[in-house]
């Protein structure tokens, strides 16, 4: 029998659930210190529900005291914002503040569930540095970082990285080092019902941090205590010791083998055999794991690289040891934007070269190089040592570790979009000078506005790379405070002259979904219709119109029209170049969703609008279109400014359009409402609305409220996390849609 059967059949026999478990043996040893795990992550006094939160989960508000900010920084800042991994695929981001009542705030969410971590800034002036700093009220959470907290949010998907009542422990692991000349430590977790007297010792997994961070990262931002403890709890994980070693070193085989491994065998309960030792590391830290592999062979079976490289090459030879010598070796990468990404490319290669047995867990595309990807790796490769060999392929979703690269700088135009939806945005050489480039763009939690860094290239360019989930996007630079347009992106906004949009292709989002083009052949049209305006002078005003396919202007019958509405500082181009108004309407005609309708979006900018849609817009688009004038046939909705334009026509004028939606709504009605007619006249009114953050929201309450009181008929959707937003608008009218011109 070989040495890797006994020691498979070995850790069968011991295998165990331990959901029953619940005391913590108390450790003793002379060596070891009680160590408090991480404080509670909500713990930030500046962090809390927002006003009016009742029935909206997960978002939050940061609250920052003016007087607390020239204490902590030295400063008086004026331009304060919060700062942390809120941005697609975890992406460090910034949360701009706004001062009210001597307070700083913003709020954001809704936050998918996971850990995320964050500090607050302040800097006198956009071209100037930002000073970070933290809550001082705030425990510390990280030890690298000092200005760092963070925030666990729980819920589905997290159950992974909550708490567990009765978990293991941790504990400090003081130690002599030959290599240093001084004390060194480590941090160590027991499982549950850690018997520090068991005949049999225990496996141990060693893990090493990467270059810039604390071994103490694995429980702060790893969340290893709350990973491990749910892992051991299920029975999914051998029952093991697990020792964070610093790998802050430049002799990590000294360090590692002939100082961290004897002192926590002589402090815990662990084996000394390399069959029950198990090692990875994260960056520098899994670089150090995969040469100790190298120049260790033996001392560990089992072998993970986090977001690793190898250096040296590995000869055939040695490739037979290490084959002979090892049970798994598995390599775990985050997307294209982990900076390690391409040397895991090379590393999996290389070692393919060599002859060398290993696994590929392919590559994460929800994340990078970050702690949220370390996170899965961890939980992953937890789950593999010290047991027998299972499914030995990438976890699910994950993709195949493949080159990838980037167009050449300024070789075309912005953003890019790879198949997998990482989009790179790129300025040209114009901002060489500036200090201080961002992105902003809906790409926040609920389609809010987070100014997401760029990183100045060695050409002078700026760039940004992150995973954006599909759906319909709009942007602008940010250069040291001022708005600025890609101008590499060939999109318009007329509206707004500095933005630009874009498209990530996809059904993995209501608004992916909907917003993806369909084929050409399946596409309605879109045309401009010119009519006069009942404003000053009469001006000649224009509408975007669109036609279903095989819209017909010599059917018998009319075809039922949809009038839809801008809002306050927008115009009749917003809902086709900002809502891409004509790409849902395509994808619900495809799916048979929707009537054949006609849906005309004007400019109600500057007129009476009661007057304006019932003696021009509709009297222009009767004219031009096949389309009805029965009032059974028409609808009229709009956003904010719109749905007040909508809500007045529907009081001033009942029963002049059956279906009526209103979005980010406002104004009750009249004293004088005539509702028998409206509830005559009207088939559906319904309204809609963002979360809290929608500046609306209250105002929408109000409406229903008064709704209610006077005995109008209507239906409130359910509230669309976000705040006053395209993204709350697409979604309102992908829900609209179907309802309109239907018994």
């Amino acid at each position: 029998m070989s040495v890797k059967e006994q020691r498979r059949r070995g850790s069968a026999h011991r295998r165990r659930t331990l959901a029953a478990v619940i005391a913590v043996a108390a450790v003793v040893g002379g060596a070891l210190v009680a160590t408090t795990p991480a404080a509670a992550a909500d713990s930030d006094p500046w962090v809390s529900l927002p006003p009016n939160a009742s029935g909206v989960d997960d978002v939050y508000r940061f609250t920052v005291p003016n007087s607390a900010i020239q204490p902590a920084t030295g400063i008086n800042g004026s331009v304060v914002a919060v700062e942390g991994n809120f941005a697609p695929g975890k992406t460090w981001t910034t949360l701009n503040m706004g001062l009210s009542g001597g307070n700083w705030s913003s709020t954001i969410g809704p936050l998918e569930p996971g850990l995320y971590y964050y500090q607050y800034s302040a800097r006198p002036a956009w071209n100037q540095d930002a000073i970070p700093f933290r809550n001082p009220a705030s425990p510390q959470e990280v030890t690298s970082k000092p200005t760092w907290s963070t925030l666990f949010v729980d819920g589905p998907g997290a159950e992974w990285l909550a708490d567990v009542p009765n978990g293991g422990a941790l504990d400090d692991l003081t130690y002599q080092s030959s290599v240093t000349g001084a004390e060194r430590s480590a941090l160590v977790w027991t499982p549950p019902g850690y018997d520090d007297n068991r005949a049999e010792p225990y496996p141990v997994l060693y893990l090493v941090q990467d270059k810039g961070q604390s071994y103490r990262e694995w429980v702060e931002l790893g969340r290893l205590k709350q990973i491990l403890d749910n892992l051991t709890v299920e029975g999914d994980v051998e029952p093991m010791v697990v020792v964070m070693g610093d790998g802050e070193s430049d002799e990590i085989r000294g360090e590692v083998v002939k100082n961290l491994l004897p002192a926590a065998e002589k402090a815990f309960n662990i084996s000394s055999d390399g069959q029950e030792r198990a090692l990875a590391g994260i960056g520098r830290g899994a670089s150090q794991a995969l040469s100790l592999l190298v120049s260790a062979t033996g001392e560990f079976s089992d072998v993970g690289a986090f977001s690793g490289y190898l250096e040296q090459n590995v000869g055939k030879g040695k490739a037979q040891q290490i084959n002979d010598a090892t049970d798994l070796i598995r390599l775990y990468a985050g997307n294209v934007t982990d900076p390690n990404y391409d040397s895991t490319v090379d590393l999996a290669a290389k070692l393919g070269r060599a002859g060398v047995e290993f696994q590929s867990d392919g590559s994460d595309p929800e994340t990078g190089g970050t702690w949220d990807t370390w996170q899965k790796n961890l939980r992953d490769f937890a789950q593999r040592v010290f047991r027998t060999p299972g499914d030995t392929g990438p976890s699910e979703g994950h993709l195949a570790l493949e080159p990838h690269s980037l167009p050449a700088a300024g070789t075309t135009p912005t953003p890019w979009i790879d198949e997998n939806g990482v989009v790179t945005f790129e300025t040209g050489t114009e901002f060489a000078g500036a200090n201080n480039v961002t992105v902003w763009g809906n790409f926040g939690p609920g389609g809010s506005w987070p100014r997401t860094p760029m990183t100045k290239q060695l050409d002078g360019r700026w760039r940004l790379t992150m995973p954006v989930d599909s759906g319909s996007y709009y942007y602008k630079f940010v250069v040291e405070g001022s708005d600025r347009k890609d101008t590499t992106n060939p999109t318009t906004v007329f509206s707004e002259p500095n933005w630009s949009t874009f498209q990530v292709p996809g059904d993995d989002t209501l608004r992916g979904e909907y917003t993806t083009p369909v084929a050409p052949e399946s596409r309605g049209k879109v045309g401009i219709m010119n009519y006069t305006s009942s404003a000053g002078g009469n001006p000649t005003r224009s509408a975007y119109v669109w036609t279903p396919p095989g819209y017909d202007p010599e059917r018998a019958e009319a075809y039922p029209v949809f009038y839809l509405q801008h809002g306050g500082g927008q115009t009749w181009t917003d809902w086709i170049e900002v809502g891409f108004a004509a790409q849902i309407l395509d994808n619900h005609y495809l799916k048979g969703d929707i009537v054949p309708m006609v849906v005309v979006m004007a400019n109600g900018n500057g007129v009476n609008f009661p007057n304006e849609i019932t003696q021009r817009i509709t009297v222009a688009a009767e004219a031009t279109y096949n389309v009805s004038s029965d009032p059974e046939d028409r609808a009229l909705a709009g956003l904010s400014m719109g749905s007040q334009a909508a809500l007045s026509t529907l009081y001033a004028m009942p029963g002049t359009f059956a279906y009526i939606g209103a979005m980010s709504a406002f104004t009750n009605p009249p004293a004088n409402a005539n509702v028998a007619a409206i509830n005559g006249g009207t088939k559906l009114l319904r309204i809609y609305s963002g979360d809290m953050q929608d500046f609306t929201y209250q105002n929408t309450l109000s409406l229903i409220s008064a709704l209610n009181n006077r005995g109008i008929e209507h239906e409130f959707a359910p509230i669309i996390p976000g705040p006053h937003s395209w993204d709350v608008w697409q979604k309102a009218l992908i829900d609209l849609l179907p309802r309109l011109f239907k018994d």
